[in-house]
């Protein structure tokens, strides 16, 4: 029998995964902004997780079965070695420190995974889903409205913001599926009301989609009578929402949805960082512009960060070598989690996580940004490839 996996590891990766680049000025402690808190607690998590590995047996995946892992490993290491040709203004020093940490949590996440497959993901689904609630409890009751008008929590900026309610609306559907308990869905009203005053519509585009998308594959299964009450209680709440909301709430849809994305169109000047993305790639199409060039080049004079574009900035620091292990990686990962593998449910929750945040990194976000997409990743291949209740142990001991 397989044993159970330790709890802390996984709190102590989720709290590390969620915190962002959380450094201790954030919390008043100016002369300490030097300590970065991710380190500290992947650290802490890496040494219970190999306490945890030591006493459970080692799990049987099948031979070969890694190999999307091992190509977004060679990824990441690659994106670190492209800071040897970056341009000069570019931040090396910190996007290097943010690839190891991203490369690291995904390792962890899945090395832990693979021990307890259920365990872990039912965890992983239920830490989510508390952070959500504690998210969006603190935007609406603590933070307020930023400069914009746009609710976040804790220092995040509002499309980090959204990606937490979104996957809180996941985790909560995630539990209503594992244990069956109505409870969880209860809570969706306010992820939704927090993910609209976020206002970013890119995430609520992505997690449109991936709703859609989800309710497509289980038309078959769904019972008419369920779904309408779900749906008159859904647009009773948004109406009494827009009954007796604050103005600052109604204000910031009707400028934000209604007049700047219907009425002007208005894409926070995404097409032409796009477009900048795109020229810095044909300008360097087989290595890239090196790791943070489009800062390095493009972005320190016009003030923009990055691409907004997870796949545009791979293209347009990668290059074509990037881009070829970033799609190796997504193939090789899509033929293992196809059909759900050995967890067909567990699979499909994940990866349905992992596809929200990977769609909504097409229009916010740096690499760092793109965590949860990897990590979730790992989970859906874990959940897909572990054998129930099989370990490589037991296996060698039938052998004998």
């Amino acid at each position: 029998m397989r044993s159970r996996v330790f709890f802390a590891p996984g709190l102590l990766l989720v709290l590390v995964t969620i915190g962002g680049r959380y450094t201790l000025d954030r919390a008043g402690l100016v002369d300490l902004a030097w300590v970065d808190l991710r380190v500290i607690g992947l650290a802490i998590a890496l040494v219970l997780l190999i306490l945890d590995a030591a006493r459970r047996p080692r799990t049987l995946t099948g031979p070969g079965r890694e190999g999307w892992l091992v190509a977004a490993v060679l990824f990441f290491l690659y994106q670190i070695a492209s800071g040897l040709w970056a341009p000069p203004a570019s931040r090396v020093g910190p996007q290097t420190v943010d690839l190891i940490l991203l490369g690291v949590l995904v390792l962890a996440f899945y090395a832990y995974a693979v021990g307890d497959p259920e365990r872990v993901i039912h965890t992983v689904f239920l830490l989510l889903f508390i952070a959500a609630v504690i998210f969006a409890l603190a935007a609406l009751l603590i933070n307020g409205p930023g400069e914009q008008g746009r609710y976040s929590a804790f220092g995040g900026g509002p499309n980090v913001f959204v990606r937490i309610q979104i996957l809180g609306v996941i985790s909560a559907v995630a539990l209503f599926m594992i244990y069956g308990r109505l409870w969880p869905l209860l809570v969706t009203p306010l992820f939704l009301l927090a993910a609209v005053l976020s206002g970013s519509r890119a995430g609520l585009l992505a997690g449109g989609v991936v709703g859609f998308a989800a309710l497509l594959k289980l038309r078959h299964r769904l019972r008419t009578g369920p779904v309408v009450a779900a749906g008159v209680v859904l647009l009773g709440v948004c109406a009494a929402l827009w009954a007796f909301a604050p103005p600052a709430f109604t204000d910031l849809f009707q400028e934000r949805f209604v007049e700047q994305t219907v009425q002007e169109q208005y894409l926070s000047d995404r097409t032409s960082i796009w477009a900048a993305a795109w020229n810095q790639f044909l300008d360097h199409p087989i290595t890239g512009a090196g790791l943070d060039g489009f800062f390095g080049e493009i972005g320190v004079n016009q003030m923009v960060e990055y691409p907004h574009n997870y796949v545009l900035g791979v293209a347009a620091e990668g290059g074509l070598i990037g881009l070829g292990l970033l799609g190796a990686s997504i193939v090789l990962w899509t033929r293992i989690v196809y059909g759900g593998g050995q967890r067909p449910q567990l699979t499909g929750l994940a990866v349905s996580a992992a596809v929200f945040v990977a769609l909504s990194s097409l229009f916010s976000g740096d690499y760092y940004d793109s965590r949860l997409a990897w990590i979730f990743a790992a989970l859906a291949a874990a959940a897909a490839l572990t054998p129930d209740g099989v370990t490589r142990t037991e296996r060698e001991l039938v052998s004998l």
